[in-house]
């Protein structure tokens, strides 16, 4: 492979391309497909990718000012509102590009995982409107808890699939797709939805998604003058905090970006917000880890064909991770952001569950906008971060699929902070 980074892959000591023989022709064809398309427009691929995103998509999303929680936490805070793309999470950005690649390639058929299902959503989306059959692969446990994005993706006449095996959440839907893509690998694309994977996968991912980055340099410089203090954005596998981060990192640079919207900004702190779930660390003796905040308490190891940082055992058996937010709940994470984190360009932080739901209620209640569980984690970051701002938090996505969660949790934990539900009682 290249020395490039951008082209081989290498993240410092992580990322790479750790798959089965059967799958490197998909993989080589699939990196060729990325080095001519998408990093050198070849056909015009970045142009048409861009007008989908505008004429499709919606973007550019706002850069909101928060006045509420600016006066709560006596810091100017804005957010950044992928809530408001079409699907109603950043999740689209990735899932458009990835499936107009398809097409370019000759492919006639894309797979699918997704944990919280807004990966899945956005991918049938996609799949409908650029006419391409799509199957998506999902954790059974997932399924219960997301049942209005299932519900979404049949809608745009996509299969699910749920996957029963293990604790039945991303890990195990990433493996089944893995099966299929290896089995199909003539005529299917593999639409990975994180910054996770064999190469080229982290680095497309993240330069689909730096769109979002892209614009919120530019809406920082109209709209307060200067770049923010800090950009805050939640951290499962990593495709949304990569794409709100690239940009001031320069790591990625997507043609017919404005002149300077990539160049490296290391004044901005970055702060990755992981889920604490119920506590971190891993009990390798129950095989478990109760967070997913691989990158606060993880490993060096492989998995999904990338090393990366991982909750693992120490003789390296995958442990299950928990978290409320079913899209953050993974034991692994994007192996450029491990580096990153390394390098100290990232600094990782943690929230647990209690507080996640909390800052969902907070946003809902202050600014009238339901974030996604995912997107609570980085709001609730809020209650700790010390600056003099002003800071941005990436709004990954909306909560509308999470409320069944949320009131499920919110009654059994019986927070104060949830409203009344005594209007339902007979």
């Amino acid at each position: 492979m290249s020395e490039d980074p951008v082209r081989s892959g290498k993240f410092g000591d992580y990322g790479g391309q750790y798959v089965p023989e059967v799958l490197m022709p998909a993989v080589e064809e699939l990196a060729d497909a990325y080095e001519r398309y998408v990093l050198e427009n070849e056909d015009g691929f970045v142009d048409e990718f861009r007008r989908h995103l505008r004429e499709f998509g919606g973007r550019p999303t706002p850069l909101s000012h928060a006045a509420n929680l600016s006066e709560r936490y006596g810091t100017e805070v804005y957010l950044k509102r992928e809530d408001l793309l079409h699907g109603g999470a950043h999740k689209l950005n990735n899932a458009l590009g990835q499936v107009l690649l398809a097409k370019y390639m000759g492919k006639e058929r894309v797979v699918a995982e997704t944990g919280a299902g807004q990966h899945g959503t956005a991918t049938a989306m996609a799949c409908a409107y650029l006419d391409m059959p799509c199957e998506i692969y999902m954790g059974r446990t997932d399924v219960n808890r997301q049942r209005p994005n299932v519900f979404r993706m049949r809608i745009h006449d996509a299969e699910v699939n749920p996957v029963d095996a293990g604790s039945g959440t991303l890990k195990e839907a990433i493996n089944e797709t893995m099966r299929d893509w290896a089995t199909n690998v003539e005529d299917t694309h593999y639409v990975v939805g994180s910054v996770v994977g064999p190469h080229p996968f982290p680095a497309m991912v993240r330069d689909f998604q730096s769109v979002i980055s892209e614009e919120l340099r530019e809406q920082s410089r109209e709209q307060l003058g200067q770049l923010p203090e800090a950009v805050i954005a939640c951290a499962g596998g990593g495709s949304n905090t990569m794409g709100a981060f690239s940009a001031f990192i320069g790591s990625a640079e997507l043609f017919g970006a404005p002149t300077g919207a990539h160049e490296p900004a290391p004044d901005v702190d970055l702060l990755a917000v992981e889920a604490g779930g119920a506590e971190l660390g891993v009990d390798a003796d129950e095989g478990y880890a109760p967070n997913s905040a691989s990158l606060t308490t993880g490993s060096e190891g492989v998995l999904h064909g990338a090393r990366t940082k991982l909750l693992q055992t120490d003789e390296g058996q995958i442990v299950e991770s928990h978290s409320v937010s079913a899209g953050l709940d993974y034991a692994g994470v994007g192996p450029e952001l491990a580096h990153l984190v390394d390098e100290g360009r990232v600094t990782p932080v943690s929230v647990g569950d209690d507080a996640a739901l909390e800052a969902f209620h907070c946003l809902s209640r202050e600014e009238g906008i339901i974030p996604a569980l995912e997107s609570s984690h980085a709001i609730a970051y809020l209650e700790e971060y010390e600056g003099e701002g002003p800071v941005v938090v990436n709004v990954s996505g909306r909560g509308d699929k999470d409320l069944d969660t949320v009131i499920e949790e919110s009654a059994e934990r019986d927070l104060d902070v949830a409203p009344s539900m005594e209007v339902f009682e007979q």
